[in-house]
């Protein structure tokens, strides 16, 4: 089976104390097994994708504009990738198998080409980690189960603002998407 990690939204508006949108300490706990799956798979020459939210400093219409504060804007410090993982990402970020990737929506998957550099490559597994748990990370598990995607989730790499959302998602990603979950 060919893998690929998908990396979702671990930023400093995502995770930081400062943060725009923080889920703060139960994120910042995951640094070290977001890091450490995110090298293993690098080295190991698996596809890893940073798939990041990113929006316009006006983004008026965005749907998610009546429900967060202004996030991860375009250009700023808030959308740069938290901590230790920004050193991960910038060491790598030439290597063939490393893909940035905007995203506007929850999902990695909408709106964006991820589907095709998936298939690309003869991808049937993707490898979540990330921020949070039970919104970018489950819309993207979601779409990749409706996709035919075998899942897997990084319990130990994955967060969220409520240990209560956080739970669910867990439950649900076993439940509905038959993900595996380590």
């Amino acid at each position: 089976m060919v893998k690929a990690l998908i990396n979702i939204d671990y930023t400093n508006d995502f995770v930081a104390d400062q943060g725009a949108l923080t889920c703060g300490k139960p994120g910042q706990e995951i640094e070290g097994a977001i890091v450490r799956v995110t090298n293993d798979f690098i080295t190991n020459g698996d596809f890893v994708v940073f798939a990041i939210d990113m929006h316009e400093n006006d983004d008026t219409f965005h749907p998610e504009s009546t429900l967060y504060p202004p996030h991860n804007i375009k250009s700023t410090e808030g959308r740069n990738l938290f901590g230790k993982l920004a050193n991960t990402y910038e060491k790598n970020k030439e290597k063939e198998n490393v893909f940035w990737m905007d995203k506007t929506r929850y999902s990695a998957f909408a709106g964006t080409n991820l589907e095709i550099k998936l298939r690309e490559r003869g991808i049937t597994e993707v490898h979540l980690v990330g921020v949070c748990t039970d919104i970018c990370v489950l819309h993207t598990a979601v779409d990749a189960y409706n996709k035919g995607f075998s899942i897997v989730i990084h319990e130990n790499a994955v967060a969220s603002f409520k240990e209560q959302g956080h739970l669910w998602a867990i439950t649900h990603f076993k439940a509905c998407l038959n993900a595996k979950v380590v």
